[in-house]
């Protein structure tokens, strides 16, 4: 388990990194964290690392956008805070993202709990003042 403490937006590489470190092979990334914690700025600050030039937005009502890597690696960021039952993880073919072997991006992931592959990395955020936040990965 890693955590990381941070002050300001200026510090998000060094969770990026870390959670990059710390991804050993897994691809599904569950995002914990109540609204506005930032985890589409987490999100975009990696996408940014991984030489990305696709403009990152949270997929609210589309539920799953896909961007591309500077060598042009798919990936997935889901945001299933709007799915009314678990059929729609099921309608929309989970499966085919999450066992993919591509990295895929969950927010609100406790709404598709059940679905998660079981070596999904968790990472929490917790909101410690108006810029600073805590990272915990697993």
């Amino acid at each position: 388990m890693k955590e990381i403490v941070i002050e300001s937006l200026e510090e998000l590489d060094e969770v990026v990194d870390a959670l990059l470190a710390s991804l050993n092979g897994r691809t599904v990334v569950a995002l914990h964290a109540p609204m506005g914690a930032g985890k589409t700025t987490l999100i975009s600050a990696l996408m940014r690392r991984l030489g990305s030039e696709d403009v990152v937005t949270s997929p609210t009502f589309a539920l799953v956008n896909q961007y591309y890597t500077a060598t042009r690696e798919r990936v997935f960021h889901f945001d299933f805070y709007r799915i009314n039952s678990i059929a729609e993880a099921f309608d929309m073919g989970y499966e085919e993202y999450f066992y993919s072997g591509e990295l895929c991006l969950v927010e609100w992931p406790e709404r598709v709990e059940q679905l998660l592959p079981d070596d999904t990395m968790v990472v929490k955020i917790e909101i410690l003042g108006d810029t600073s936040r805590r990272f915990v990965m697993d």
